[in-house]
């Protein structure tokens, strides 16, 4: 696993980290994490998880295990926190 801190939370399920990553010859700082699907930013509940997201890993370490795919700059992977799948942080959105 890679340890990335957390610079800045987009929405629900996207991040950027500091200095960037780097995966099958492409480059970005943008992270979306697997295993579960926040409603879009521009909802109440969206806006709810994006805060709840925020209080979670806003400047914590997170570590970035296997990654499966870039999607609209984003970089889908599994990610972890305190040891847990971020996504078990998350199981509304399951």
């Amino acid at each position: 696993m890679t340890q990335f801190t957390v610079s800045v939370v987009i929405d629900g399920d996207t991040f950027e980290v500091a200095n960037g990553w780097k995966w099958n010859g492409q480059t970005g700082s943008r992270v979306r994490p697997t295993g579960y699907d926040a409603p879009e930013i521009n909802t109440i509940a969206g806006q709810q998880a994006k805060q709840k997201l925020a209080r979670l890993i806003q400047g914590e370490v997170v570590n970035i295990a296997k990654a499966y795919k870039i999607d609209r700059g984003r970089l889908v992977c599994d990610v972890y926190f305190n040891g847990r799948n971020l996504a078990d942080y998350f199981t509304e959105y399951q």
